[in-house]
């Protein structure tokens, strides 16, 4: 499904990278107003304002279209986003882990690991 939000910020993000987007839930005063944009392709954050995590929703798209306009009253970014699927977004978290376990594993036999019995000292001679 794809969903058109108007930031009043300057947020530009490339087309096809992922993103997680905060909004004020709904029931809230201003609900459906963008609270942070971040770009998880890029590591950038667009943070407009601090609230509760109480008071917002998360969810994750993709870009499909971002245009920034610099108006007299400031920069004002419009994201056309296409949402992710959760189940496909919960096996990349999965592959993301285990591909970092086993790093952690590659790594911790490179240094030797801490299961190691240490060396027995050699008998001294005086």
């Amino acid at each position: 499904m794809e969903r058109t939000l108007v930031v009043a910020a300057s947020a530009p993000v490339p087309r096809g990278n992922h993103v997680e987007i905060a909004q004020v839930r709904d029931g809230e005063l201003e609900a459906g107003t963008v609270v942070s944009v971040i770009d998880l392709d890029r590591g950038i954050r667009y943070r407009l304002r601090e609230l509760s995590r109480d008071r917002i929703d998360v969810w994750r798209a993709h870009v499909r279209d971002c245009t920034v306009v610099d108006t007299p009253g400031g920069a004002i970014t419009q994201l056309v986003v296409a949402t992710d699927d959760p189940a496909d977004s919960a096996i990349a978290a999965l592959r993301e882990a285990d591909e970092a376990a086993s790093a952690a594993t590659a790594e911790s036999e490179r240094w030797g690991g801490a299961d190691k019995r240490p060396a027995e000292e050699p008998e001294r001679f005086w």
